[in-house]
């Protein structure tokens, strides 16, 4: 089990509604789970990609401690964030798109 954060921007309101039933609200859409197993965060991915392949609006971005990633973090993000993700020398670093 691991701490999982997911942060929404600009999605449909059932997205709020699900993500608060198995995680705690933190601040308006970032959810935090601190023993969150893999096989549920695995789930719920499905259900949120399923939801935004069906209405791509917003962004929604996953990160988890996984040892095996880059950096020890895992990331996983739907829609279009204002930067990207690039690694450089084991850590992710962030390029801005201009």
């Amino acid at each position: 089990m691991a701490l999982v954060v997911i942060v929404t921007r600009d999605v449909a309101y059932k997205y709020r509604g699900f993500l608060s039933s198995i995680m705690l609200e933190i601040a308006p859409t970032v959810y935090l789970s601190p023993h969150l197993n893999a096989g549920i965060r695995a789930r719920a991915w499905d259900i949120l990609a399923d939801w935004y392949k069906a209405e791509p609006q917003g962004s929604i971005v996953m990160v988890w401690k996984d040892v095996n990633e880059i950096g020890g973090v895992g990331i996983k993000n739907l829609g279009n964030p204002p930067s990207e993700l690039v690694e450089l020398d084991g850590l992710w670093v962030v390029k801005h798109m201009m």
